[in-house]
Formats: C-alpha cells, structure tokens, sequence
C-alpha cells in the first residue's frame, strides 16, 4: 500500500539525497498509450539524462512523477516508499521541482517576490514578511553560489539569471529532486557554461537531477546517465563518453541519422530581399528593431543569431506582415514591400515557420487537415471560386503529414492534441510542401528530435539550392553554423556584427560574445 504522502514528507526532512524509481509505468489517454510499463530510476548525487524523439512519451512520464497525472498502472517510490500524489502540490512537498523550458515569472516583481509567490513566509496575524523572505532566498542564493541579487527586478535581469530565478523557486520549496526541460533553449554559450557549472554544483550537493534535452552534445557534457525513450518505452541506456551520438540517435528514432548537414557549392544570385533602416516597435511603443539594414540573396541562407528578446520576434513578425514597419523599407525582388499583408507577400512566393507556433502559426481547435490548408484554402486546388475542394484538402493534408513525419492517429484530429515537436512539423510541412521563392523560419527545429531536425535541414538546404532566399531566426547556434552562408547577430534591435561568405567559420564562442553585445 502507498504510504501517505505526509509520512514521506517527514522521511525526507533532513535527509541529503532523495532516490526516486518509477516501476511499471503506463499511462493512456483514451486508446493512446504515452507510455507503457516504463522502468525509470533517478538517484541523488546523479544527473540523469533524459533523450527521446517527438511523442516518445517524455513529457507525459515526467508529469505523472510532479503529480500532473496520475498513471494508470505502475508505481512511484521514494527512497523505496511507495506514494501516490493527488496533485502536483504533493509532489512539491514531496521534494520533486520542475524548471520549465518557459520561465514563470512576473517580471515587474523582484527576485525575491517571485520566489516566495504561494508560500510567502508570514509574521504575527498573517502579515507578509519579505525581510524574512529576503533572508531565506540570500541563504539558498548563497549555498548553491547562484548570484542573484533577490531585490533585482525580473525585467531587468538577463535570461540566464532569470533561469537562475526559477532554480530558486524549487529549492526554496526544498526540492531535492530537480526536473530541467530542455533548459538551455534560450540561453548564449557562455549562459550555457555557467549552467552546467550549477547543475553540476546541485548535483554534488546530493540532489537527483533529470536533464531533458534533444542536444545529444548537452547529454555527454552534463549527464552522468542516459535513458532513451520511444514510443513510450524505455528502449536503451548508455552512459557519457562510453555511448556514441551515433548510437543515442539511431536508439532515439529507430534508424541511422546523418549529422552533418550536405550542403552544395554557394551560389547565389541577385538580391532578393533588401531591408534598409528598419525600425520597428513592440507593442508598449518601445523600439525593438533599431535602424536595422541587410539584404539576402536567391540561393542564399541568412542565419539570424541572437538571445531571445533582442528583437528578433518583432524583425520576424515585421517580414511576415504580421507587425508594422515604423520607419524604413523592405523592397523583394526590386519592389516596395513594406507593410505587405501577409497573404500578400504569400502570393508573393512568402512561406512563414513563426517563432510562437501556437500564437501565429496554427490554430488549435482546427484538425490538421484544416491547419494544412489554413493559408492557401481560398486559392487552387483547394478552392474553386468559393467552393472548397475538401477531397484534395485531405489527400493533400495526409501526404503532407506522411511526407514530414506529423505523428497523428488521424488528420482530422484537432491540431491542439498533437505534441509541441508535431505540431512544429505540421507548420513546417503547409509552409515547404509548395512552391516559394523565400523562406523565413523562425527557430525552425524548435523541439524537435535528431531524426526531424536531420529532414527538416535538408529541406531548408534543398530551398536555397533551389534558389530561394532563406532567413533562419534561430537560438541554436549548431544550426546557425550548420546552415548559414552568412551570419548576422542581433544585441538591443541592432545588427552588431556579421560573418560573410568567404570568410572563415566564426567559432562559437565568437558568436556568442557578439550575442552578449561583447563587440568591438
């Protein structure tokens, strides 16, 4: 019988490390099995990493341990007690903390605000004592070495500190298990290095860790362990240093995975899109792209490096047709396009992969079929006149999804159940499956496993060298590499450095210094 959840509490209270096992898990959603008779251990003092492709049941498995879901079969011990939890509060209380891809903060509190939010410490008749607060978030700042200043304002601080913020907050509420997703998503090398510096810190203080990651390079630098999930079953284990990438991907997807991105002679043509003195504003009416002037050519890959919140977003959106341009012009092929509609610039020959897949490039309620079609369904084939042609809609939405991996039990299917990763391909098939003349995605591969990334940049490849222009707006600076002819890094809405064709490839730790607006 499970042990209540208040006598696992008081086991845990005082002890160094926490050992969590996962015996047996399933877990269904309807006839859907996210994850079947999974065997999982998590040890303190260990860093446990965590791969598997899109859909491999990840996610689902790490909610069911914070308390999100309950599995269906299975159990979950803690330092050998078997507990069940109800919600995720038992889960937190348990010693179980989850530091999420997506930062939850409020930027206009402090620090120590954040921290404390839900279980502020109080004085007599209830009264909030943040001095107490305070102290308590200075004693955890400084025993894990974190370095946050816990009066600082969360806007004012960079994304590497915020991750900081959010470590806070699960050790504050005395986690000693900690669940990182896909943590270095937004941050520069040099964030990435102190993190794996806290991760590893965290782990010699005898907490259990569990990295989820896509980045196999990330598995071999930080992890002490690795458990490949697919299809909802644990298929394999390896241990850094001892297991090669090669090995890790083909167990990932279940077939060989090429690494390096083929790329043939660069030949590009004339310009394409020319940008010049753009400004653009976010939506308080500050400036978020400053005087920003470049061009691409046809037959060319533009790489956009850069921390997330530089002004990408809006440089994006303001290409798309889906911001305005304050001042300035974007002339395509030699004519004024500034302000275009985005259905506009897609009959122009524009095809779109948004940063925010949710908010600008889908609509969740709509099946996949519907989202296949979501920006050409008032145009041949699938419209005759004002007549839809929902025959070619399907067959086209359902070799679409076959042809770009969209794991789906059904097109028709509401596109909101599908996982981050395929619904990012259900994006990316509408917007290459046809015929176009420039390509601007941003973070393309965003959440997605070795086997889709490795199609996804051949296909970004095969656009350039069919003589389409390409922008890539990407945080991963492997791929801006990987992909790029030429590299421009954006700091504060400016351009603050490029690297041409021609030249040699800049390091890492080259871009990255630029991406900190370290120039010269």
């Amino acid at each position: 019988m499970a042990a209540p959840f208040q006598e696992v509490q008081s086991v845990r209270q005082g002890a160094r490390s926490l050992d969590i096992e996962l015996r047996a898990i399933t877990k269904r959603f309807g006839d859907l099995v996210a994850n079947s008779n999974v065997n999982l251990s998590i040890r303190g003092g260990e860093i446990l990493g965590l791969l598997g492709e899109n859909g491999a049941g990840k996610s689902t498995l790490m909610n069911v341990l914070s308390g999100f879901y309950r599995p269906n079969e299975g159990q979950i011990l803690i330092d050998g007690k078997q507990v069940q939890f109800s919600g995720p509060g038992d889960a937190i209380r348990a010693g179980i903390g989850m530091v999420h891809q997506h930062f939850m903060l409020v930027p206009v509190f402090t620090v120590a605000e954040n921290v404390v939010l839900g279980v502020e410490p109080t004085g007599p008749v209830d009264y909030l004592d943040m001095k107490k607060a305070r102290e308590q978030v200075r004693t955890i700042n400084d025993e894990y070495g974190l370095e946050v200043d816990p009066d600082a304002l969360i806007e004012d601080l960079p994304v590497g500190i915020q991750q900081r913020v959010e470590i806070l907050k699960v050790l504050f509420r005395s986690a000693e298990v900690l669940v990182f997703d896909e943590p270095t998503a937004v941050l520069t090398p040099q964030e990435v290095t102190e993190f794996y510096k806290i991760v590893r810190m965290l782990r010699d203080a005898g907490k259990a860790l569990v990295f989820i990651t896509h980045k196999l390079h990330e598995i071999h630098e930080v992890a002490d362990r690795i458990s490949v999930l697919r299809g909802g079953k644990i298929v394999g284990e390896g241990f850094p240093g001892k297991t090669s990438d090669k090995e890790l991907a083909e167990m990932m997807v279940g077939r060989p995975v090429t690494f390096n991105v083929a790329k043939g002679d660069f030949k590009p043509g004339a310009t394409l899109l020319e940008v010049k003195n753009m400004t653009v504003l976010r939506d308080d009416d500050s400036v978020a792209v400053d005087d920003v002037s470049f061009s691409v050519r046809s037959g060319e890959i533009v790489g956009i490096a850069g921390v997330q919140g530089n002004g990408q977003t809006q440089l994006e959106e303001a290409l798309s047709g889906l911001r305005r341009v304050t001042s300035g012009t974007v002339k395509f092929d030699g004519a004024d396009i500034t302000n275009s509609s985005a259905r506009a610039l897609h009959r122009m020959g524009f095809a779109h992969v948004p940063e925010d897949r949710q908010h600008s490039g889908m609509v969740s309620d709509f099946s996949i079929a519907e989202n296949m079609a979501l920006n050409t369904y008032y145009a041949e084939p699938f419209s005759h006149g004002i007549v839809m042609d929902w025959k070619t809609v399907r067959e086209t939405s359902a070799r679409n999804a076959a042809a770009f991996d969209v794991r789906t039990s059904s097109i028709y299917k509401p596109a909101g159940e599908l996982s981050g990763g395929n619904q990012q391909k259900m994006i990316i098939a509408r917007e290459m499956s046809r015929n176009t003349r420039f390509l601007l995605a941003s973070q393309p591969t965003r959440g997605l496993d070795v086997g889709s990334i490795e199609y996804i940049h051949k296909r970004i490849v095969a656009a350039r060298d069919e003589g389409d222009g390409v922008i890539i707006i990407s945080s991963e600076l492997d791929e801006i590499l990987a992909l790029s002819d030429r590299i421009l890094v954006m700091f504060k809405g400016r351009i603050v450095a490029e690297f041409a064709d021609g030249v040699r490839q800049p390091s890492k730790n080259e871009i990255g210094l630029a991406m900190a607006g370290a120039v010269a």
